[in-house]
């Protein structure tokens, strides 16, 4: 990972990263909670004591500038760091009321309820399209045929790209469009059936046609799912997601409703950032 290294611009205000207890109502329910949660590579830390809540069924958006802490936070929900040599995650990760960094739960098992898009179209370049979708089922015991059948069809359909390879579901995977590879991949991701999907920057490399279609099934999926987002791009934010926490040197600076956030902005760094003046 690269150690935060963004220069901060001149404000005269501190950076205030608490969360006004305004930014949600009472009476919703949070499938995930980061508390207090810190990230360090050795001696260098890359995220500060950051607090989200993440409302069931909805979209959280990520934004900062690059290096800004918003990939390795995102890492977090779903215990990537542990596959990450030197790497210390602090602070507790709740999926409803179980501390996913309590030492009796299995990562694994884990990782089935915490589903991962990547940046990059990442299908297996060997197997089929099919194969692609069952393979964390497969690798779970899953061998029943009609149930794979059934899986592969409803997670295509999810991320919309059924219509489109119902008929050539044996054909390689890479012989696939990029936008048509990264809904391959957000369905490999559903058919393990998670609770929460999390998205590093799904649309960075794709064209504005393909960046169209990732954006309606995030917005068809957050039905069933909670999603959290990382991006970039704060008109793909303020369009896909119903929170959006801004991060700047790996604190968290400011967490409201999208809307909110960028029309009446709370703290000037956060202002300047939706404002285009730096990052």
């Amino acid at each position: 990972m690269t150690a935060l290294s963004v220069s901060p611009p001149k404000i005269t205000n501190s950076i205030d990263s608490e969360i006004p207890s305004s930014v949600f109502n009472e009476e919703k329910k949070f499938k995930m909670i980061a508390e207090n949660v810190s990230v360090y590579y050795g001696n260098t830390m890359g995220v500060k004591n950051v607090t989200m809540k993440f409302p069931e069924k909805s979209v959280t958006a990520l934004i900062g500038p690059s290096g800004c802490g918003k990939t390795t936070f995102l890492r977090c929900l779903n215990r990537m760091h542990d596959m990450t040599k030197n790497a210390k995650v602090e602070g507790k990760v709740m999926l409803d009321d179980i501390d996913l960094y309590d030492k009796s739960i299995d990562p694994i098992y884990h990782r089935r309820k915490v589903g991962m898009v990547f940046q990059k179209p990442n299908p297996f370049p060997t197997m089929s399209i099919y194969d692609n979708v069952v393979a964390g089922l497969k690798l779970n015991g899953v061998k029943d045929k009609r149930i794979l059948d059934e899986i592969v069809e409803d997670s295509l359909k999810m991320a919309y790209l059924w219509d489109e390879v119902k008929n050539d579901l044996k054909k390689s995977a890479i012989e696939l469009s990029g936008g048509q590879q990264q809904r391959l991949c957000i369905a490999r991701a559903l058919a393990i059936q998670p609770e929460v999907l999390l998205m590093d920057e799904p649309a960075s490399a794709l064209d504005p046609i393909a960046t169209q279609k990732i954006e309606e099934t995030i917005m068809e999926l957050k039905k069933e799912y909670t999603i959290i987002i990382v991006t970039h791009n704060m008109q793909q934010a303020v369009r896909v997601s119903d929170y959006t926490g801004f991060m700047y040197l790996g604190e968290l600076i400011e967490f409201r409703e999208t809307k909110k956030l960028f029309t009446d902005p709370k703290n000037e760094l956060t202002a300047k950032y939706v404002q285009g003046h730096f990052g």
